[in-house]
């Protein structure tokens, strides 16, 4: 019966401690509140100096007396108290009436930082803020901004506040006191339903559990924490995905399965270089996700044999033992012969399935002779996929555009396989896909899948909306599933990513070592600021639309000439096409004019560098570098711009990244771009250029740790446990039929 007035004592001191608490919290707000108001002030300033700039830059050389109307205007705002421009040497030449005497619009440190100062004049608090102005001469641009609307918003608070409090108060004490009788109530019950059972009890005392329940306890807290565990790596909560732990997926999950990767591109090229065979990784994004993987679940990878000693390095089988030096997967290679590789390859895959899907404005181009090739092929590496499985239900993963009929020619042979295909790049929507003269049959040889796959949820969408408008079968949205001919084709979004780790870091040296290896190489003085693109020649990339936006920087804020240069590291492919080397002239040439306007002896500011770069050097250039542009006119996902996050552990540099690559959904602490607005890119690679080092740490830390929860084994994890799950299903309705 005592419990009770403790139990009040106990609320009593809660409610004296909360009140102690809001009394400390208010100078606490009103710091904050300050804070918040001053910011916003500033970004006002930064956006009204923004907007007059340009005008400002043009008038104040040849008519800067047109600027005092113009500033009298501006200060219409109820919080701009005056405008005014300064000379270098802190005179007033130009100020609207209401400027006091004695402003200090001297700039401090470097003439590019703002400066923001608070003080009082005649008797009123004011946020003086000096922005530097490029022009003919330099400049000072001086905004005052009135600062008494703060004392209202703190007072604003601290009634907010005290109402806060009371309610708090008011309902901390009123559940403290409906708590303490309820327990009251609770602890005599207990008391009268303790002396009842005393009265009954029998002289023996039994265990609380007996051995065969405590066992079944044990054996449901595994199955929950089981469950838990499916459900962490189902929901994308942050579990360290790594080779480790695919190789246990795959053994409790798909046990004894057979692992095959199909793809047009093979992971390791044997050459022939004058008297000795070279072993080369070709610059490809698939390849560079996908090959971690086969190395974690080892398998055989079925690719085409492209390489001049290909042949020459292959056993009777055509098999090759990879990677170099450390096996731990089969290599299947598949010979076509020229005539072959420019129908089926050169032909519908690269001039009519890669423009169609990327909307790139380059006319896809069809013909039945690439067709009729491109079905033969597929048919050959179905065939061989077929030889090579050992058991009825391999695990097959289709790679991309190359291969759309192979999974349903597969899945005629191979009937109980779990068909895997990834569409590596975007499908496009139903009415662009509609000029395609065999879609009924691209879109019946994909639906041969167990589970198709795209970057986003958009692509997916899109196929949808494909299936729907020509095809006939049943879509079910919920299941996000397709059923065709009597089978069911599960669709989902699966973001591809990297390995992590990346193997390339491991070699690496210390950034500053990079950055001065990558300075000596291309001739660059200690203090250049350097920028990287690296990819493929591609048309999808956005290579022009970059280097026009270079000479748009260079034009708009020439003080960055000789202080910045950009490397353009490009992949020769696809050389036979004509829009390809047109695509590389154009841009030799753009290279050419914009060196030869903004650059001098010792001094480029664009360098051109068209060859194969290896992994280690590639990573080498990624962290000498203070920006990397990704600059894609419509990309599947791209690759690099998470490479590029994955190789600066010094959580340094800046990404700038197109909104119409599949990876800034991800990236979206990158600055995202229109490529298509080449201003806009410009003044991103501005930003970038001056983004503080703190800035560039919080960013990189928010993406790198996306890039190491999302990598690839997580992405080949989410397929496969898909696949497994089906696989599930399947046994379960062949037990179903067999009774």
């Amino acid at each position: 019966m005592r419990r009770a007035p403790r139990g009040i004592l106990l609320i009593g001191l809660v409610l004296v401690g909360l009140a102690a608490f809001l009394a400390a919290l208010v100078p606490l707000t009103n710091g904050v509140i300050e804070q918040w108001a001053r910011r916003d002030v500033e970004l006002r300033s930064e956006l009204v100096v923004n907007s007059i700039r340009d005008r400002v830059e043009r008038e104040m050389a040849d008519r800067p007396e047109a600027l005092g109307a113009f500033f009298e205007r501006l200060t219409g705002d109820e919080r701009i108290l005056a405008l005014g421009l300064c000379d270098p040497a802190g005179r007033m030449r130009v100020a609207t009436a209401r400027m006091p005497t004695g402003v200090d619009c001297r700039l401090e440190g470097s003439s590019l930082t703002p400066r923001f100062v608070r003080t009082r004049l005649a008797g009123e608090r004011v946020l003086v803020g000096v922005f530097p102005i490029a022009g003919a001469s330099p400049a000072s641009l001086v905004v005052l901004h009135e600062l008494a609307f703060v004392a209202d918003r703190i007072g604003e608070a601290r009634w907010y506040l005290a109402l806060l409090g009371f309610a708090l108060l008011v309902g901390v004490g009123g559940v403290g006191t409906v708590l303490v009788l309820a327990s009251q109530r609770r602890d005599m019950r207990a008391l009268l339903t303790g002396l009842h059972e005393l009265r009954a009890a029998r002289p023996e005392r039994r265990p609380l559990m007996d051995p065969a329940t405590r066992e079944e306890s044990r054996e449901i807290r595994g199955l929950l924490r089981d469950f838990r565990e499916t459900m962490r790596r189902e929901d994308g909560s942050p579990v360290e995905w790594s080779p480790s732990t695919l190789q246990d997926l795959l053994e409790k999950e798909l046990p004894d399965a057979e692992v095959f990767v199909v793809s047009n591109r093979e992971p390791y090229i044997h050459n022939r270089v004058g008297d000795r065979i070279v072993v080369q990784r070709p610059a490809s994004g698939l390849v560079s996700a996908l090959e971690p993987v086969m190395r974690a679940c080892g398998g055989v990878w079925v690719a085409h044999g492209s390489g001049s000693a290909d042949r020459e390095t292959v056993d009777a089988e055509d098999h090759v033992a990879v990677p170099p030096g450390k096996p731990a997967y089969r290599l299947r290679r598949v010979w076509i012969s020229d005539e072959e590789q420019e129908g089926y390859y050169y032909g519908l895959a690269n001039e009519g399935l890669w423009p169609l899907c990327h909307l790139a404005y380059v006319r896809p181009i069809f013909r039945e002779a690439d067709w009729q090739h491109y079905v033969a092929v597929n048919q050959r590496f179905a065939d061989a996929v077929v030889r090579e499985a050992t058991r009825p239900d391999p695990v097959i993963m289709v790679q991309d555009y190359h291969f759309a009929l192979l999974p349903r020619m597969i899945r005629e042979q191979l009937p109980k396989a779990t068909i895997l295909t990834f569409w590596h790049i975007p499908w496009p929507n139903a009415e662009a896909f509609g000029i395609c003269p065999w879609k009924e049959e691209i879109i019946a040889g994909l639906l041969g899948s167990t589970v198709l796959g795209f970057h986003t949820q958009a692509h997916c969408n899109n196929f949808f909306e494909t299936v729907d408008r020509f095809m006939e079968s049943r879509i079910d949205r919920d299941h996000r599933s397709v059923v065709f001919g009597g089978e069911e084709t599960m669709v989902r979004p699966y973001p591809i990513s990297i390995e992590w780790p990346p193997a390339a870091l491991a070699s690496q040296q210390p950034v500053e070592v990079c950055r001065a290896a990558v300075r000596e190489r291309f001739g660059l003085p200690a203090e250049m600021r350097i920028g990287v693109g690296i990819e493929r020649f591609d048309y999808t990339k956005g290579i022009l639309d970059r280097l026009q936006a270079i000479d748009e920087l260079l034009t708009r804020q020439p003080e960055w000439k000789g202080r910045f240069t950009f490397l353009q590291i490009v992949a020769p492919t696809r050389s036979k096409l004509a829009s390809y080397t047109a695509l590389q002239a154009e841009a030799i040439r753009i290279t050419e004019e914009v060196n030869a306007r903004h650059g001098r002896e010792g001094y480029q500011p664009i360098q051109l560098v068209i060859r194969h770069h290896e992994p280690d050097e590639v990573y080498e250039l990624f962290r000498a570098a203070d920006v990397c542009v990704v600059s894609s006119l419509h990309d599947g996902m791209n690759l690099v711009a998470k490479e590029f996050v994955a190789a600066r552990d010094d959580e340094q540099g800046a990404l700038v990244l197109s909104r119409f690559a599949g990876a800034s959904s991800e990236l979206s602490e990158a600055l995202i771009i229109n490529p298509y607005d080449v201003q806009g890119m410009a003044e991103a690679l501005g930003r970038a250029l001056v983004m503080r080092e703190d800035e560039q740490r919080e960013r990189m830390r928010l993406m790198r740790a996306h890039v190491r929860e999302r990598n690839v084994y997580r992405w080949a994890g989410q397929i496969l446990l898909d696949a497994s799950r089906l696989r599930k299903r399947q046994r379960v309705q062949e037990f179903e039929a067999a009774d």
